[in-house]
């Protein structure tokens, strides 16, 4: 694996505010790798714990939670994230009508 995409990729997450969020298609294409959604969740999953990473702010499409619904890590990512000021419903974030599609980042 290429190390300085996963230091980018981390560094991209690193910076995403409290109370924002964005998508592994977005975090890909602000680390400078279109396209390359997947690898953003690779790098999420391989990412060392030491570097706190706000890994619950990354959602997929359609500002959905990955994870399985029943999954304690769905379970996980819907708390902090209500934590953070935002309403989770079926495991989808609800958008501000402000919000703009094309977006990177959305604000509750």
């Amino acid at each position: 694996m290429n190390e300085a995409a996963l230091q980018a990729i981390w560094r991209t997450v690193k910076n995403i505010p409290r109370g924002e969020v964005a998508t592994y298609g977005a975090v890909a294409r602000l680390a400078g790798l279109p396209g390359r959604a997947r690898l953003v969740g690779y790098a999420l999953k391989v990412a060392p714990a030491g570097l706190r990473l706000p890994w619950h702010r990354v959602l997929g499409a359609g500002a959905r939670i990955s994870f399985p619904p029943n999954s304690p890590e769905h379970a996980e990512q819907s708390r902090r994230l209500r934590a953070e000021g935002h309403t989770v419903t079926r495991g989808r974030l609800a958008r501000s009508p402000r919000t703009r599609l094309d977006e990177l980042l959305w604000k509750p």
